[in-house]
């Protein structure tokens, strides 16, 4: 099969490989995957380059955990029947060493979950990593039907999805963006949107919430601590996914006296049933034209470089996919 592979940490360009490797074959419980697309995210260009440290964990990665296509082949104990089904595909890479960036990939059953013939496939390939986390900061705390739920930076892949998830689920929604001028890209119908750079973002919140928010989905701790804690809600919950700063500080004693749970969510390992419920609720919100994802140009697979340097980035608003040659 033709992937791509890195067998060192460092810059893309420098250590990302095109070539062929041996065709994977799926052991029991286990589905190989036709891959068509696959997603980049964030934590695939971080392992790359080693972020905080970290070091190869095989010998040989095929990156990006996210993915969708064709099953194509089934192990021993799974359904024969699925063999032919169209999936979107999550966690491939996640203490695994063979990702989505080839042409096959093999995952664990449930790993590859049915992707309706109406989806395409470059929404299922962006619905893993960034939908599953958005997912487990909505719902890790109960349902939030009729409650307020406060999502910063809705404009990124976890807010823009975490905002929808939670609009689909009853939820009245706030949504925060850096700038005025980008208060055009948040659809109205899904969540009111405030400016950061506005002088009183705390005020205009609470405009909406006067008892304050019920609960925040927090992508940057370290800046927004104070402000979370102006419009926290007794016994709200902050579920952040991400910060700034690696020593984060936060306005302790106004937080424990306004009895505020901190969650803080690593997607690699939230629970296996958690991820599981998350790819049922994904999906069934997107069959229904509940969630939408803003797609960037792809990048062919032996342009794979360009597609993390872009992710590595920023990466603008749309989800940086890699096309994979069938």
């Amino acid at each position: 099969m033709l992937a791509s592979w890195y067998d060192a940490q460092g810059p893309a360009a420098d250590v990302l490989r095109v070539g062929e490797l041996p065709d994977p074959v799926p052991g029991p419980g286990e589905v190989r995957v036709r891959v068509t697309v696959s997603g980049v995210n964030p934590g695939d260009t971080k392992k790359r380059r080693g972020w905080l440290g970290s070091s190869m964990p095989f010998p040989r990665v095929i990156p990006h955990s996210d993915g969708a296509g064709v099953i194509d082949a089934v192990g021993a104990g799974v359904d024969v029947h699925r063999v032919g089904q169209r999936v979107w595909v999550y966690g491939a890479q996640s203490y695994r060493p063979f990702g989505t960036a080839a042409q096959y990939t093999v995952v664990p059953d449930h790993q590859a979950a049915p992707l309706p013939d109406h989806l395409s496939d470059e929404l299922g390939a962006s619905l893993g990593i960034p939908g599953i986390t958005a997912h487990r900061t909505v719902f890790a705390d109960g349902p939030v039907e009729g409650q307020l739920v406060l999502v910063h930076g809705v404009l990124g892949g976890v807010g823009s999805l975490a905002a929808q998830l939670a609009h689909w689920a009853g939820a009245t929604v706030i949504a925060t963006v850096r700038r005025t001028a980008d208060l055009d890209h948040v659809d109205p119908a899904v969540a009111h949107a405030i400016a950061l750079d506005t002088g009183e973002p705390a005020a205009a919140i609470r405009s909406y919430a006067p008892r304050g928010v019920d609960r925040i989905i927090e992508v940057a701790l370290s800046d927004n601590a104070d402000l979370d804690n102006a419009v926290a809600a007794n016994n709200a919950v902050i579920a952040a996914y991400a910060t700034r700063s690696d020593r984060t500080e936060i306005p302790f004693w106004p937080l424990l006296f306004n009895n505020v749970t901190l969650r803080l969510l690593g997607s690699d390992d939230f629970p296996a049933e958690a991820k599981r419920q998350a790819a049922r609720d994904l999906t069934s919100a997107a069959a229904v034209g509940a969630l939408t994802v803003a797609v960037g140009d792809g990048h062919p697979l032996d342009d794979i470089a360009k597609a993390h340097d872009r992710v590595d980035a920023g990466g603008g608003h749309g989800r940086i996919l890699v096309t994979i040659p069938q």
